[in-house]
């Protein structure tokens, strides 16, 4: 299981909120590119970035901080985007910049024949971000609670060919307060496609629970507040990881 460091971009500084609320950021370093490389010294594989004035916009904001980011990490590992992301040309732009991976959140819900246009048109490099209260999806930076259920959404996406979910429990993003599990696990059940687990990881039992039902689908764990403050050490969760998935035997 990969554990994937998160770098939320406000105002082109790394920060972290407490459940999707703007005004509850925390800055954890003014110099992204170097944050980023600080991860792929500690061995990640994967790194998570969010766009959250883009988020809030429905168009980039940080783009050119990604872009150093990309720059900084230099193809080393790969790296997956959300925030803002609304249309084909600005995947596509992002897509030519370095990143490897797309994550549509609210235009999934919102623009109709977007996403399908999208994993279409770049096969392989669609991931869909689902965030969740209650079993239902949340959209606009989490400002709105839908009627939409989760799993029903899930499957309809996964039919026009995303390539994974990422889920988020935003009653539990930022609050350290440990991860769903068994919301996670119901919705990886349900799909034949992979599930990434976001939210609310605390420290390195909430690693080791996630990793134990990684066979159910479940093949990353994002990370971000935890890893930042200290409960949870990043090197250490990504090694026990990686022991846990050898010893159940999965590759």
């Amino acid at each position: 299981m990969l554990i994937i460091p998160a770098i939320d971009l406000k105002d082109g500084h790394c920060v972290r909120l407490k459940q999707g609320v703007m005004e509850e950021a925390t800055v954890f370093s003014k110099e992204p590119g170097e944050m980023a490389l600080h991860w792929l010294s500690q061995g990640a594989r994967r790194l998570h970035l969010v766009d959250l004035n883009g988020a809030f916009a429905g168009k980039p904001r940080n783009e050119s901080v990604i872009c150093e980011i990309v720059k900084a990490v230099n193809d080393q590992i790969p790296i997956q985007l959300g925030g803002g992301i609304r249309d084909l040309d600005t995947i596509e732009r992002y897509l030519d910049d370095g990143i490897s991976y797309i994550i549509i959140g609210t235009a999934a819900i919102k623009i109709p024949g977007f996403l399908q246009d999208a994993c279409n048109a770049f096969p392989g490099q669609i991931f869909v971000g689902l965030d969740a209260k209650d079993g239902k999806v949340a959209v606009d930076g989490w400002s709105k609670v839908t009627g939409h259920d989760v799993i029903d959404l899930a499957k309809k996406f996964e039919g026009y060919g995303v390539e994974a979910i990422i889920y988020t429990d935003i009653g539990r993003d930022g609050m350290l307060t440990g991860v769903n599990v068994e919301a996670t696990v119901q919705l990886a059940r349900e799909l034949t496609i992979p599930v990434i687990a976001s939210g609310g990881i605390t420290n390195i039992d909430d690693i080791h629970k996630l990793c134990e039902i990684e066979s159910e689908g479940i093949i990353g764990a994002i990370t971000g507040r935890a890893i930042y403050e200290g409960s949870l050490d990043f090197k250490e969760a990504q090694v026990l990881a990686d022991k846990i998935s050898e010893n159940n035997g999965v590759s």
